[in-house]
């Protein structure tokens, strides 16, 4: 198999595995908060094995600016995964994943203000149409008797969760020479002292069945998955890598169907089209103004 099959293979692996984590973390019957604590344990177990194997385990691997910088990361990341979590039961997987995907958004904007990066007129046109799908979602949610207040809820914490994700995005570039799988391994020890006070240790999961959830969101979800992602990164263009991670929404979306029966209604769909088109035009770099070609994309930013 040539690496570029392989790449792909790896990259749609990944992103099916993401699609399912909502479905996971619903079924576990936890708090947000306990379910990220235990992805992190057992993902730090996970990742703790692919660096060993790498060899990344070395003293003098970090400095300590670097170190500093990846526990801000992993302060982000952790915020970010508690945040959408909590935000699948309120306002739906399939609500809460395409909301979820205005990160790129999110980074645009701290481009700007962080790094004095230039908002272009096409930018800020995507930007405009993710905001139309926003409003639509919000909206077809409200007239589809929904959930009141919990649905709004829930959006604004999806919300919350590409903010977050941004800003462990906008550090990571910060990381450029070091491992990914070390950058992970480090997030998910932070995760882990982060939560331990609000993940519920007093009162253990009695059912072995929530504890496989936990150990499957954890090794598969955090671990496998991570390491698929990098592997991928690594064997197909940038814009083989936009493409197959629009998987993620769309299996989040199938799969929020299929096991709990949540349907969007047309208004939001229209607003989940509005936004996937909008992070696909940001992603590859389309052009909205006339007279223009459409460039090689050169911007990446995986999932999380």
């Amino acid at each position: 198999m040539n690496p570029m099959t392989r790449g792909a293979l790896e990259m749609t692996a990944a992103m099916t595995i993401s699609g399912t984590v909502g479905w996971l973390v619903i079924e576990t019957g936890q708090t947000a908060p306990t379910v990220v604590f235990w992805r992190c344990v057992f993902g730090a177990v996970a990742m703790l094995v692919a660096c060993a194997l790498r060899g990344l385990l070395r003293p003098g691997m970090l400095s300590a600016r670097q170190l500093g910088i990846m526990l801000l990361g992993g302060v982000a990341l952790v915020l970010n995964w508690t945040l959408l979590f909590a935000a699948y039961p309120l306002a739906s997987i399939s609500v809460a994943t395409v909301t979820y995907h205005t990160q790129p958004f999110m980074l645009t904007a701290l481009g700007v203000l962080l790094f004095g990066e230039r908002l272009t007129g096409d930018k800020a046109g995507w930007l405009l149409i993710a905001f139309a799908g926003m409003v639509l979602i919000v909206t077809g949610g409200q007239t589809a008797g929904g959930t009141g207040s919990n649905y709004l809820a829930g959006i604004g914490m999806a919300l919350g969760a590409a903010f977050f994700y941004a800003i462990a995005a906008a550090i990571a570039k910060q990381l450029k020479a070091v491992s990914p799988y070390l950058i992970v391994l480090v997030q998910m020890l932070v995760g882990s002292v982060l939560l331990a006070p609000f993940a519920g240790l007093v009162t253990l999961p009695a059912d072995s069945g929530t504890w496989a959830l936990l150990v499957t969101i954890g090794v598969v979800h955090t671990g496998l998955m991570s390491t698929l992602l990098y592997a991928a990164i690594q064997k197909i263009p940038t814009s083989l890598v936009g493409a197959l991670s629009f998987i993620y929404p769309v299996v989040a979306i199938l799969v929020d169907r299929a096991v709990f029966g949540h349907r969007l209604d047309l208004i939001q769909w229209l607003g989940t089209a509005a936004i996937l088109a909008a992070a696909a035009g940001m992603n590859f770099g389309w052009k909205l103004l006339p007279g223009r070609r459409f460039p090689r994309n050169r911007h990446r930013s995986p999932p999380a």
